[in-house]
């Protein structure tokens, strides 16, 4: 008599005999599911392959009224109260200021 586990046929068999059994009534939700996962993965792809090629076949920058991008230095904006020297305004009390 050979043996049971000689091979992965039969155990893979026991595996979908218990899936049969166990989740049945799960099978056709988790399906629908998977399915939807499959289209939303194979959309997002599609949309990554094709994202470069339309700027580029275009021949166009996305900024508008074809301004073209450049390189520069943020300015921190100006503060509209008067500081004390904390870099609170007003002279409000910040956390560091507490007694």
């Amino acid at each position: 008599m050979g043996r049971l586990f000689d091979g992965p046929w039969p155990i893979v068999i026991i595996i979908i005999v218990a899936l049969l059994l166990f989740a049945a009534p799960k099978l056709p939700a988790m399906a629908r599911a998977l399915g939807q996962s499959m289209r939303i993965l194979k959309s997002e792809v599609k949309e990554m392959k094709n994202d470069g090629k339309d700027a580029s076949a275009s021949g166009q920058s996305s900024a508008p009224d074809g301004e073209q991008p450049f390189e520069g230095k943020v300015i921190p904006p100006k503060a509209t109260g008067t500081t004390d020297g904390s870099g609170q305004a007003d002279g409000s009390a910040g956390p560091s200021s507490r007694a």
